[in-house]
């Protein structure tokens, strides 16, 4: 892979410094600065420079066009300067999609930046047990207790580094969510320390399976407690709302105090909400799961035990678990043992096997590193680096852990798995089944379960995976269709159909100097009479850019298209934009892709001028014939593609 670096550095340098710059975004083409003093930027310099196509100063903005090789570029200046990343909230609410598909990616992007940190933390919390087990020290020596602080300080703060991780994703402040995160933090404000320290002042839902005590209100408003500490849904959720109230605030606070007033008002309004509507949701959304499932184990020991496993992974990312701790902790403390949640411990070991199954098959050296300490920490009991950083984000190998964990949950429940006394994690908790009277068919259930949960999670996994370059290319294969009479001519052609009704112009006489130059591709321009782009040609979108102005497309015969409605219009951020399709869809000639408002673009100042270029590399293919016709209908011939075709293919 090409090393943007020294490109990165030599922009910086030619734009007056990293103090020049006031802001950076990208489009699909080029970056974009705002800088402070424009006379700072060496154009000649910059256009000389090697990997630049030009520069632009257009719309306020100082634009460096680049290229299809914008966002490596883009990453280097980042990481070479001090400058804060656009939030990307407004981007996830505009893509459409499967909702479940939309969360599972928030919630895997805003874990990515901790994923190294957490794998560490995981594997010395393992180690500290498995030398505790060993005998080298005891769990009450100062070294148990720094390791196991060490080890344990990530998981026990993880609302803290959410809240900071949460905010950039959100387009929040990074400071207020790492704030936000502290107070649900903060060890007055957890259920344990309130009902330690203070008699209730009253119940509400008396007489109901929701029965709670409250502890204190909020003018008058009930605040119904619980623990926040080591969860994860509730403070994304925070944020997201964080994120709405900073943008509301900023509308009309003055700019003279907005530097503190803003935050303050957010917490203030934020966190109160969090704590009276979160936190009920989720001890609600518990009771309702664990009462469902101890029902159903009054009729089938089996199928409760297949609902616990299949479901644990989902309730923890979730905090919905919590509604079982109140019953295994009963359970423990009436009858000397637990039956009703232990089946969840399938789910480590299958969590541990998918990962490991993953270290083998994966060619992707940055998962492979991060897979093998997630399967030493996932066998100690740590399964969050896993998940949040491996699983989740790949989905196939979540659900797979979902269903062997089911599975192995309901094998746990129909042999009535049990667990005698409480402590240790992932293979520390076996002797915690062996039953009082010594007996040893409870813990041959424990071990068998286990080893059956790390195998299947092997298996389904081994079978089944494959990184994603290597679907995309099997997809692309099944997907082509086969070019019959191979041998009638030695010249093959792809017709590009026109994606709208529209006035055709030369590129060369486009109004924006980057596409007139034909550096990012040949091409022409199209004026839209109409407000829908329809899809010219059968393909797969390998591009949609999050402001919806601008789609990339590999055609059935590996052409590379870009279409881009507009000039300049990113700096709508997909204002009077509606996307009809996601990035990785399978698209058909005539499709609709993205609908817009052609009148309101004009009225804010753009203009509809859309390049429709061929962005393939000019030696893969003969020649381009761009269409005559000074108008064009929509699905009449735009372009043609000409490849040069060897005898007898």
């Amino acid at each position: 892979m090409k090393n943007y670096e020294d490109l990165a550095k030599k922009i910086i340098k030619e734009i007056g410094g990293e103090e020049n710059i006031q802001s950076l975004t990208h489009c699909i083409t080029r970056l974009r600065f705002k800088l402070k003093d424009e006379s700072k930027a060496n154009d000649e310099v910059l256009k000389n420079t090697a990997g630049i196509v030009t520069v632009m100063r257009s719309g306020g903005q100082y634009q460096v066009v680049i290229g299809n090789q914008v966002p490596e570029v883009y990453a280097q200046v980042m990481k070479l300067t001090q400058l804060e990343e656009k939030g990307q909230s407004e981007v996830q609410e505009k893509k459409k999609g499967k909702i479940l598909d939309n969360a599972l990616d928030v919630v895997s992007g805003i874990f990515q930046p901790i994923l190294g940190i957490m794998a560490a933390c995981g594997m010395v919390k393992g180690l500290n047990a498995l030398f505790v087990a060993m005998g080298l020290y005891s769990s009450q020596c100062g070294a148990y207790l720094i390791f196991n602080g060490i080890g344990d300080g990530l998981f026990t703060f993880l609302p803290l580094f959410l809240g900071y991780t949460s905010a950039k994703k959100f387009g929040l402040k990074p400071m207020v969510g790492l704030v936000a995160g502290a107070i649900m933090c903060y060890p007055g404000l957890q259920a344990s320390s309130l009902s330690a320290e203070m008699k209730p002042l009253y119940s509400v839902f008396t007489g109901t399976s929701f029965e709670s005590k409250i502890y204190m209100d909020f003018f008058g408003i009930p605040i119904i407690a619980m623990n926040y500490m080591s969860t994860v849904i509730p403070i994304i959720f925070v944020v997201y709302f964080a994120s709405k109230c900073e943008k509301f605030f900023n509308k009309f606070v003055p700019d003279l105090v907005k530097f503190f007033f803003v935050p303050m008002l957010t917490l203030l309004v934020a966190l109160p909400v969090g704590f009276m509507l979160i936190g009920p949701v989720t001890i609600f959304g518990s009771t309702i799961i664990s009462e469902t499932v101890l029902a159903i184990r009054n009729i089938s020991p089996l199928l409760a035990g297949a609902i616990v496993g299949f479901t644990w992974q989902i309730l923890v990312i979730f905090g919905m678990h919590w509604g079982f701790i109140p019953v295994y902790i009963n359970n423990m403390m009436t009858f000397g043992f637990d039956n009703v949640m232990m089946p969840f411990f399938a789910c480590t070991f299958a969590t541990s096997g998918v990962v490991l199954a993953i270290f083998y098959k994966t060619k992707n050296k940055q998962l492979k590193e991060l897979a093998l300490p997630n399967f030493i920490s996932g066998i100690f009991g740590v399964t969050e680096p896993a998940i949040y950083g491996i699983t989740l984000p790949l989905k196939k190998p979540f659900i797979i852990s979902c269903i062997v964990g089911g599975l192995v949950g309901g094998y746990y429940g129909h042999f009535n798995f049990r667990k005698f006394m409480v402590g240790g994690m992932g293979i520390f908790e076996f002797p915690a089944m062996i039953a009082p009277d010594g007996s040893m068919g409870n813990l041959i259930v424990a071990v068998t379960g286990a080893v059956m949960a790390l195998v299947l999670g092997f298996l389904f996994t081994f079978i089944t995976f494959k990184d994603k370059e290597e679907e995309k290319k099997e997809e692309k294969d099944l997907e082509k269709p086969e070019i019959k009479n191979p041998e009638a001519s030695f010249i093959k052609k792809e017709i590009i159909k026109s994606p709208f009704n529209g006035k055709v112009i030369p590129l060369k006489d486009a109004k924006d100097e980057a596409f007139a130059s034909g550096a990012l591709g040949r091409g022409v321009v199209i004026v839209p009479e109409d407000n829908t782009l329809y899809s010219p040609v059968d393909g797969v979108i390998a591009t949609l850019f999050p402001t919806l102005h601008a789609i990339g497309i590999v055609t059935d015969e590996d052409t590379e298209l870009l279409i881009h409605v507009g000039i300049n219009t990113v700096q709508l951020d997909g204002k009077h934009f509606k996307a009809e399709i996601k990035e990785g869809d399978r698209i058909s000639v005539g499709q609709p892709l993205v609908t817009f408002d052609r009148e309101a673009i004009k009225k804010e100042g753009y203009s509809m001028e859309t390049p429709v270029l061929v962005t393939s590399d000019p030696d893969d293919y003969f020649d381009l014939i761009e269409t005559d016709a000074q108008e064009v209908k929509q699905g009449e011939t735009l372009l043609s593609v000409l490849y040069l075709e060897k005898e007898g293919k």
